[in-house]
């Protein structure tokens, strides 16, 4: 598993996110609006009802999810945001993608490239590092949580991929079409997660230690607060007590 996905774990079972959770829930109710101009009802739109999944797993409110359906399917008004997906290398060659959703689009270009230049990266072409990804769906358990036989049982039974394991934490990897399912049958067992999300896992990593590895988090912290950006997606690896100690 990418270093990326590790950080992103830390991150959830140290409740780093909680002091964020306005940013979270500004980037969840955007996807939201953008996945409902597909048509608002989600059992007809499979990006809006992973929207809805994500936004109710943050404990967001009813009727805040409500409100951005409606932006989307332009039943209230709203900003309109405009999809734009930047690709770049970090520290060491490791190979970023940033996506984002915007009301501006000059502001947000300029902030990307800034950012990247500031934190020892550079923007690359459009295509220059996606084909390292995949659109996959991550859910990692606390080992302690349940056994390996035990979820590699659900991971067989509905539809799922892989079962890796990731030091104090088990990692399912499914399709995205078998996300829902395969989430729902791990919770149906009573076993909790640390993280679940649809997202980017690249087909090889890049290890990065030292003050690169440092240089590394600097720059995903950085675009990660940006208020344009919805995801940032890596290759990068490092020592886990390294990602331990950035996250605090």
């Amino acid at each position: 598993m990418s270093g990326h996905s590790k950080w992103a774990t830390i991150k959830h079972k140290k409740g780093a996110l909680d002091a964020k959770r306005g940013k979270i829930f500004t980037r969840l109710i955007k996807e939201i609006t953008i996945a409902a101009r597909a048509g608002g009802d989600p059992d007809g739109n499979p990006r809006l009802r992973t929207a809805i999944l994500a936004a109710k797993a943050e404990n967001m409110p009813a009727d805040n999810i409500k409100r951005a359906i409606q932006r989307g399917t332009g039943e209230l008004e709203g900003a309109t945001y405009e999809e734009i997906s930047f690709e770049g290398y970090g520290p060491g060659g490791v190979a970023i993608i940033v996506e984002v959703l915007t009301d501006n689009r000059n502001r947000a270009v300029s902030e990307i490239r800034h950012t990247f230049a500031k934190n020892g990266g550079n923007l690359g072409e459009s295509g220059s590092v996606r084909r390292l990804f995949s659109k996959k769906g991550l859910i990692a358990v606390e080992k302690s949580a349940a056994s390996e036989e035990r979820l590699m049982d659900i991971v067989l039974e509905n539809g799922g991929e892989d079962l890796s394991d990731e030091g104090d934490t088990w990692e399912i990897i499914t399709d995205p079409g078998a996300y829902e399912t395969v989430l729902a049958a791990v919770k149906a067992a009573g076993v909790p997660t640390v993280l679940n999300e649809v997202t980017m896992i690249a087909s090889s990593y890049n290890k990065l230690e030292g003050p690169s590895a440092a240089q590394m988090i600097r720059l995903i912290e950085a675009l990660e607060e940006l208020d344009d950006v919805q995801n940032v997606y890596s290759n990068f690896d490092m020592d886990a007590e390294q990602m331990e100690h950035a996250a605090g």
